[in-house]
């Protein structure tokens, strides 16, 4: 599949506030300066379509990108764990990441971000272990592999799926992503495509299933 173009639509502070519509929705999140915003540029090869920072915690709201005329959505959420913010604005931030993730309908799938640098986090593992509980689709998204090598890159991701087959018996897909070198674009694109395709097909045979099974 290739993007042919994307278009920033809404920002909303709560779940009420996004598009009324009835096309599949990606989502992307990630612990704060995890590279979402550069990633969702990489995949949509616009530029300045989710504005990116070097201050963690930028986004604060839902932001919804209308993919090739509206057939699917990208969306950012805000960031998880930035300690910097007060317990009050922590907690207005998870219910509305929460709200999202569990009761918008046309959530279709959620793509988790992990820096690949760094060792398996407590803070990812647990809201991993936390969208299985729940049944939320989602996917594994390693970001800023050309911060290391293809050997060290490749430690770091088994590590990571070591740790999570503690408790899970089989794991989601997973993708590993450079936004500078644009690597896993393809690969993740494919992946969307190929689940619009399935919902196109139930839709088509009168089978159609809720978007977010």
């Amino acid at each position: 599949m290739e993007i042919k173009n994307a278009k920033y639509e809404i920002s909303s502070a709560k779940v009420a506030q996004c598009p009324d519509t009835d096309v599949p929705e990606y989502a992307f999140i990630g612990r704060s300066n995890v590279g979402k915003s550069s990633l969702i540029n990489m995949l949509t090869r616009s530029k300045g379509l989710a504005k990116t920072s070097q201050k963690p915690g930028k986004t604060l709201l839902i932001n919804h990108f209308r993919i090739n005329d509206g057939s699917f959505y990208i969306v950012d959420l805000p960031g998880y764990g930035y300690a910097a913010r007060g317990k009050s604005q922590r907690e207005e931030f998870r219910a509305m990441i929460e709200s999202y993730i569990l009761d918008r309908h046309q959530m279709t799938l959620l793509f988790v971000l992990i820096d690949i640098r760094h060792e398996p986090q407590k803070i990812d593992i647990e809201f991993i272990d936390w969208l299985g509980e729940n049944g939320v689709p989602f996917a594994i998204v390693f970001t800023k592999a050309d911060k290391l090598g293809t050997n060290a890159g490749a430690t770091k991701v088994e590590e990571y799926k070591k740790e999570l087959l503690k408790k899970w018996e089989e794991l989601p897909p997973v993708f590993v992503t450079s936004s500078e070198k644009g690597l896993g674009r393809d690969q993740i694109l494919e992946y969307i495509e190929s689940i619009n395709k399935e919902i196109s097909k139930c839709s088509s045979e009168d089978t159609a299933i809720p978007i977010n099974k």
